[in-house]
């Protein structure tokens, strides 16, 4: 069915680099600061670049990956999820064209032709003049169905190399150049090992902002970027219902999810299907003294654990707390940084660390990727929230490797893609707790927050009896 058209463009560059992130947030908020109402959306499983875009934009970002996510959902979560904006930003990732394979299945360009929506090419133009209008036009023509409705220049030299730029893809391209970005030194959002520096980590991240929408509405035509965004035609979406039905009680079991500083990498997606599955969500935090609620169950999503892990450490009444729940049933699903904290010990650079010790096993801080990209496993082992059999589709980034004796251990994971926690196996399960380097999307495993759910209610009547 077709929906009433929603403005949106889609950002994406050469290569990751190419400066499209910095782009798109300063369009956001340079959008923003022109009073409309802006949802952005990253594609790819990103969340730093997504969070970052939710800041720029002032609401939650969300991500549209076609490998976690089933295909036939994605223009449903768009639409839902960009409903009731003036526009909607997409920021793509990688290359244009780059995907899984040879013919680019899941690139960003795949996804611009899924949602019909128009393009802009961020395009690096340093030491480049005349070759600029050969890349644009090559880009414009490579794959049938892609609407390149623009080209903004990154890292222009000055007014001349400005001239030389704009004059060539204009007299060699139908593509117009909706704007031209002078070079910025240094980088106004520091880097590291897994992209931008997040935004809960950097001081100044409004003012940083700011900045970066200055320098877009100074050197690009935002009016014309929005025009462009407004020649998007109606979305058709086949009517494939995002969620169950939405699941009603009279007493919902609680789950927290921790959010703090070190701990904040998860989908939106996630939290409403809990709540569509009937739980209530509470937030809590492993870094201070604050009092929890009552919990059913507990969600540690990914983060950087090794940059707060002196203050987890220190945490003793947390960490001897979230022990005891495992050690009692309390059904805990942790992913990432939420199994490293769940570990015995954290080894960094600056030394090692106790932490919660559910699974008598360490994790130490590597230099080099130890995990990176998607994965895909099946389950092999009974867990609470995994059926045995099921084929999780997901992603894994971690700098830090398991130092365990495998035979003290239960896997519930076996990888056919991706590294896992050791020779191709993840998800350490010990009572009810279920911890992994594997990220999921809930809506590419609609299983998971209904049985969450269950083990939950399950849990609060052994409690009560």
């Amino acid at each position: 069915m077709n929906t009433p058209p929603i403005p949106r463009l889609i950002l994406a560059g050469l290569s990751g680099g190419s400066g499209k992130t910095i782009v798109s947030l300063g369009l956001t908020r340079a959008l923003r600061n022109c009073g409309l109402r802006v949802k952005a959306f990253k594609k790819g499983p990103d969340y730093i670049d997504a969070a970052w875009l939710g800041l720029a934009a002032g609401d939650d970002a969300v991500n549209l990956d076609p490998i976690i996510i089933p295909k036939d959902l994605l223009p449903g979560l768009f639409q839902s999820s960009a409903t009731g904006a003036d526009i909607a930003i997409i920021e793509g990732n990688r290359g244009l064209f780059d995907g899984k394979d040879v013919s680019g299945s899941c690139s960003t360009a795949e996804l611009a032709r899924q949602l019909d929506t128009p393009v802009i090419l961020v395009l690096d133009a340093t030491k480049m003049t005349r070759t600029a209008a050969a890349v644009v036009q090559g880009c414009a023509h490579f794959e049938p169905g892609l609407r390149l409705g623009g080209v903004i220049l990154n890292r222009t030299a000055g007014n001349r190399h400005r001239a030389i730029l704009r004059e060539t893809i204009e007299t060699y391209t139908d593509v117009p150049v909706l704007g031209m970005l002078p070079k910025h030194s240094p980088n106004p959002i520091p880097e590291r090992h897994m992209g931008l520096v997040s935004n809960r980590e950097h001081g100044g991240c409004e003012a940083i902002l700011e900045r970066i929408a200055t320098v877009i509405a100074d050197h690009v035509d935002v009016d014309a970027v929005v025009s462009l965004a407004q020649m998007a035609a109606p979305l058709h979406t086949d009517g494939t219902p995002l969620w169950g039905d939405q699941v009603k009680t009279t007493r919902k079991p609680v789950i927290g999810v921790v959010r703090d500083a070190a701990f904040w990498f998860y989908y939106p997606e996630n939290f409403e299907a809990l709540r569509r599955a009937g739980a209530e969500i509470v937030s809590v935090s492993l870094l201070d003294d604050t009092p929890w609620p009552d919990i059913d169950g507990l969600y540690l999503g990914g983060g950087f654990p090794e940059t707060h892990a002196r203050a987890l450490a220190e945490n003793v009444a947390v960490r001897h707390r979230i022990r005891d729940l495992s050690a009692a049933g309390l059904p805990i699903y942790a992913e990432c940084g939420g199994f490293m904290y769940l570990c015995r010990e954290l080894v960094t650079h600056e030394g090692t660390f106790p932490m919660a010790g559910v699974f008598d096993l360490a994790t130490t801080l590597c230099e080099r990727p130890q995990g990176l990209g998607y994965n895909q496993a099946t389950v092999i082992t009974d867990n609470p929230f995994h059926p045995v059999g099921t084929i999780l589709n997901g992603h894994e980034f971690h700098y830090s490797r398991c130092v365990l004796d495998p035979g003290n251990l239960t896997f519930c994971l076996h990888m056919s893609r991706g590294n896992g926690m050791l020779g191709q196996h993840d998800g350490l399960v010990v009572n009810n707790t279920f911890a992994a380097y594997t990220h999921i999307h809930a809506l590419g495993a609609p299983h998971w927050a209904p049985a969450f759910v269950k083990a939950a209610f399950a849990y609060r009547r052994i409690k009560s009896e």
